[in-house]
């Protein structure tokens, strides 16, 4: 491999395999009143550790949330890693759970990276 290979194969090492997914989410965040804020958002991508997700809803790197699949109803504990904001469509938010929480995701077949003992 030449260097800049080997830097771009770091780069896009992830802990488990992207999947393209559009789910239907909420995004629940407390205000500095307390008051908590919840917002429907979708994902783009997400994986075993966590996603992309685009929203209105003006978060910072750091912050935590509460996820929940709006299909499912399961609520899931995050962190936002990335924010970005995206012309047309908001704020493009990359996040991770707290905990590996593969079957948070409706997949069927998930990929086989996605096996965490004692899924959640």
């Amino acid at each position: 491999m030449m260097p800049s290979d080997t830097a771009t194969a770091t780069i896009n090492k992830r802990r488990s395999e992207r999947v393209v997914l559009i789910v239907r989410v909420a995004l629940s965040v407390q205000a500095a009143d307390g008051q908590i804020i919840s917002q429907e958002a979708k994902t783009q991508v997400v994986n075993a550790h966590g996603g992309l997700l685009v929203t209105e809803m003006s978060v910072v790197v750091g912050q935590e949330f509460v996820l929940t699949n709006a299909k499912t109803g399961m609520a899931k504990r995050c962190r936002v890693v990335r924010a970005e904001r995206v012309e047309v469509t908001g704020l493009s938010v990359a996040f991770q759970f707290e905990e590996p929480a593969p079957k948070f995701w409706p997949i069927d077949f998930p990929p086989s990276d996605w096996a965490v003992p004692n899924n959640t």
